[in-house]
């Protein structure tokens, strides 16, 4: 379009930029309506419960007895079964069925953690988690945090390496200061007066949980909407699509207090990149980890950006159990999702696993 407008007046410049405007936003809407009306519905069933506590229960996968057991943690603003999406893109499934045994942690709402703080999640849920895992299989798991959830999961493993094999970060922040993005700095400058909400409310509602993240790229809806406009509507990679923004939109309220911890220490403070932040009064340093770790940074990230997850791998540099790191072409969601995620993160992570671990028995 550039070279056709490069003589353009300034009146056929604007019919031009009018016209394409107009038929970006048509595009959108017809996205947007071919979602709404889309025939695909998550028919998966949930893996059995066998452990709770309030309303976080633990979930299990199967695979073999003796498998090596794996605790996967997501994060708290999001629904658990974005590592069990469906058929065909299930990290928890794919894992049992390689000879692992397989647990989810699935925060479900609230409720009787509205009070909770972060180190509450770790010490009344994440503790008792795994060790119920152990009990279970008589082997200590390896823990795998993702997003939100890894940072969480790596004070499990700092507190209690004798409930954890290993540790594995995937899209883990720890310098929530990373990054130049507007939409990161608006984030910044808008944390207290969402956490003044927060304090009123006693959580932080879905509503602006969606809005933070859509700040966070503000382009990315109207364009994922568009290309899907485009596809054939009984594609696989149209019903993936579907599959993926349902999960986006059935998200969960924070706890208030965790929320304030992460508006105003992570966000605010970086109490976690400056190793100020604490859990029971002992304060999470990545370079203390006893357990061998591996941190996977997906380059293309506008969630976590990648320098945020790559200072992880750079604190937990000298720990003793030892650490590796593993850079993938893929974004956020995508690592765990798409259509490369099992060559290009399930499979290197499955082999690390084996390797880490029999390692550590050896």
């Amino acid at each position: 379009m550039r070279s056709q407008l490069g003589d353009a007046s300034p009146a056929e410049f604007a019919t031009a930029f009018e016209a394409e405007s107009r038929h970006r936003f048509e595009q959108f809407l017809q996205g947007l309506d071919l979602y709404r009306n889309h025939p695909y519905r998550r028919r998966l069933r949930d893996a059995p419960v066998i452990w709770q506590a309030g309303g976080v229960t633990l979930r299990s996968y199967g695979g073999p007895e003796t498998g090596l057991p794996i605790l996967a943690i997501p994060s708290l603003v999001n629904r658990a079964y974005v590592l069990d999406l469906n058929g065909r893109r299930s990290f928890m499934r794919w894992l049992a069925r390689r000879g692992f045994r397989p647990f989810l942690i699935d925060w479900g709402d609230p409720q009787e953690e509205r009070a909770f703080s972060l180190g509450d999640y770790v010490l009344h849920r994440l503790e008792p988690a795994a060790a119920e895992v152990l009990r279970l299989t008589g082997q200590k798991p390896a823990v795998i945090g993702y997003c939100m959830g890894g940072v969480l999961t790596l004070a499990l493993a700092q507190r209690r390496p004798d409930l954890c094999a290993a540790y594995i970060g995937l899209a883990t922040p720890w310098n929530f200061h990373a990054g130049s993005g507007g939409g990161l700095r608006l984030l910044l400058e808008t944390r207290e007066k969402v956490a003044e909400a927060v304090e009123h409310l006693g959580f932080l509602p879905v509503d602006i949980l969606q809005a933070m993240f859509s700040g966070l790229d503000p382009g990315s809806i109207a364009r994922k909407f568009r290309m899907f406009a485009g596809l054939g509507q009984t594609s696989d990679k149209a019903k993936a699509f579907v599959a993926l923004e349902d999960w986006v939109n059935d998200g969960v309220p924070l706890a208030g207090p965790a929320a304030q911890e992460c508006l105003l220490h992570w966000y605010g403070e970086n109490r976690t990149f400056r190793q100020e932040w604490t859990v029971a009064g002992e304060t999470v340093r990545p370079g203390t980890l006893t357990v061998p770790s591996l941190t996977v940074v997906p380059l293309n990230d506008r969630i976590v950006p990648p320098g945020s997850a790559i200072a992880l791998s750079d604190a937990l540099t000298g720990s003793p159990g030892g650490t590796t790191r593993l850079d993938v072409p893929l974004g956020h969601i995508g690592m765990m999702t798409g259509s490369a995620a099992v060559r290009t993160v399930y499979g290197p992570l499955a082999r690390w696993l084996r390797r880490a671990c029999a390692e550590t028995r050896s």
